[in-house]
């Protein structure tokens, strides 16, 4: 099935860790151009090689960038846009939890995780949205999590999860009349390789699947099935939405 990909262009965030890589190769997969972007030079190097070895025809790119800082954001954008051309489909990955009683957590805890998840997609779209709405088509993919519904532990997380659906519902009234789509995903626990080397993996795993009434934790895979659905023409017509990829959670 031809799912509308071939030659679009899709910027991923967080691109170097589980998720972004396996969305990357998955679009790359249909035909997607892909640009991977994130603090982390050694995570791109590994993520590149992975896809490119995966697919051999993929075009991929890379970029070192803070998302959380907008002229880094610019920058990384216009030198991304100057080799594959420009964004078509944005996917704001990135992401990380701190997690910490409210009562023991620091101001730093609350706003660091604020900005990469939240600031940082706010940065995204706006550096996107303007050259989508001149060719009148767009995709806006948020990665949110099913802790948008609230864990102990990590009021921070979950706010900051909360609010990107709530951009994405608004954005999606804001850019639809403009042929652009705007939709989340919150997944569940995710059994990327970051996970799996906590030393309390096989804690959190089997917590998540007591609770979970399909018998495993999500992979990375999983999310990337996603990610492709909302970028594809199968979701011509799919905005202001969100998927839980998390077992029936």
């Amino acid at each position: 099935m031809d799912l509308g990909l071939q030659g679009r262009v899709a910027f991923i965030t967080g691109g170097g860790g589980g998720i972004g890589r396996a969305s990357g190769r998955m679009l790359a997969g249909e035909g997607a151009k892909v640009a991977l972007i994130d603090i982390s030079s050694e995570a791109l190097d590994s993520a590149r090689a992975e896809i490119e070895g995966a697919v051999p025809d993929a075009q991929v790119w890379t970029g070192v960038c803070d998302v959380t800082d907008k002229a880094s954001v610019a920058e990384v954008f216009a030198a991304a846009e100057e080799t594959l051309g420009p964004c078509d489909i944005m996917v704001n990955n990135a992401g990380f939890a701190r997690d910490k009683y409210l009562l023991k957590m620091a101001e730093e805890d609350w706003d660091d995780v604020h900005n990469v998840v939240l600031k940082a997609a706010f940065h995204c779209c706006r550096a996107v949205l303007p050259g989508m709405m001149e060719r009148n088509w767009g995709r806006i993919i948020n990665m949110s999590s099913m802790a948008h519904l609230g864990n102990k532990g990590q009021t921070n997380y979950s706010a900051a999860k909360a609010g990107l659906i709530g951009m994405t519902n608004a954005l999606a009234r804001e850019a639809g009349a403009f042929n652009i789509t705007a939709n989340a995903i919150a997944p569940g626990l995710v059994a990327t390789p970051r996970l799996r080397a906590r030393p309390d993996f096989d804690k959190l795993e089997q917590r998540s699947l007591a609770l979970t009434p399909m018998p495993r934790l999500a992979e990375p895979e999983d999310i990337a099935k996603a990610v492709t659905f909302f970028a594809s023409s199968l979701a011509d017509l799919v905005s202001a939405q969100t998927i839980g990829v998390t077992g029936g959670r």
